[in-house]
């Protein structure tokens, strides 16, 4: 005896957590696909956003940013310092 289908489930819907991208593996996706078409500029914007994530973002977590934390700087840095540097 063949099985039906619910009438309810939809394929869409039913994917499990595991399939679906992170947050900001989508964002950079996206971003790749529609401003980043060579490597260069994609490698300078992902070295701008990690210099920037280390020196100049304060964490909650630390209350510091990771290169004051580990030694590197005595202070955060502004955009101004880091496209200096």
């Amino acid at each position: 005896m063949p099985t039906k289908k619910p009438k309810n489930v939809r394929p869409s819907r039913s994917k499990s957590k595991k399939e679906e991208p992170l947050p900001f593996s989508y964002h950079l996706t996206r971003l790749t696909n529609a401003f980043s078409k060579k490597w260069d500029n994609l490698h300078a914007a992902l070295s701008l956003y990690f210099a920037y994530y280390n020196f100049c973002r304060i964490h909650s977590s630390i209350r510091c940013t990771p290169a004051m934390e580990s030694g590197l700087t005595g202070h955060v840095w502004t955009l101004r310092e880091l496209l200096a540097a």
